[in-house]
C-alpha cells in the first residue's frame, strides 16, 4: 500500500510545481516537471506489474504441458502449433527453456509436450494460460477441407526449489 501513497504523494506534488510553473512561465520549471513526470509514469507501470504479477510464485520458472484433445490429428497439429507458440514467445522474452517429454504424433503433430521455460515472472506470465484451447480451420489433412474443430489442454505450473537440510 506504501507505494502507491507515495505515487499519489508524488503526482499532488508534481500538480503544485505544474502550477507554480504556469504562473510563473519558467521553461525551467517545466523541464524539471517533464523529467519528474516520466520517472513518475515509469514507477506507476513497475508498480501496476507488481500488482498484477504479485502471487507467492509468480517470479518462478514454470513447466508447461500441452495435451493433445478431441480431434485427432487435427488436435495434435493444434498441439504443435501451440508449442511453436510458446517457444518463440520464450525467445522474445529472452527466456531459456527445453524440451523435457514430447509424444509424437500418429501422422502429424505431438499427443504431448512438456518444457521448462526458465526466466523471471515465467509462472506469473504463463499462469493464465491454463486451460483448453480451441482452434477451428479448413483442415489440410481433410481432403474435403471440411472445417474442424480441434482442442488442447494447457497446463502451468511454477517450478519449487527444494532445499535439503
Amino acid at each position: 500500500m506504501r507505494p502507491w501513497r507515495d505515487l499519489s504523494s508524488r503526482a499532488r506534488d508534481l500538480a503544485g510545481l505544474l502550477e507554480l510553473a504556469l504562473e510563473e512561465s519558467d521553461a525551467e520549471i517545466e523541464a524539471e516537471i517533464r523529467s519528474d513526470l516520466a520517472a513518475l509514469e515509469e514507477d506507476l507501470e513497475n508498480n501496476k506489474f507488481k500488482l498484477l504479477l504479485g502471487g507467492p510464485h509468480d517470479r518462478r520458472d514454470a513447466i508447461l504441458s500441452i495435451h493433445a484433445g478431441a480431434g485427432g490429428t487435427e488436435s495434435q497439429d493444434w498441439v504443435e502449433m501451440l508449442l511453436r507458440m510458446y517457444l518463440r514467445w520464450a525467445d522474445r522474452r529472452g527466456y531459456a527453456h527445453d524440451i523435457l517429454d514430447t509424444m509424437p504424433g500418429d501422422e502429424a503433430g505431438v499427443k504431448s509436450v512438456t518444457v521448462s521455460i526458465r526466466g523471471e515472472y515465467a509462472y506469473g506470465y504463463l499462469r493464465s494460460e491454463r486451460g483448453v484451447h480451441r482452434l477451428v480451420r479448413l483442415s489440410p489433412f481433410d481432403a474435403a477441407h471440411r472445417r474442424h474443430t480441434s482442442f488442447a489442454l494447457v497446463e502451468s505450473s511454477p517450478t519449487l526449489k527444494m532445499t535439503l537440510t
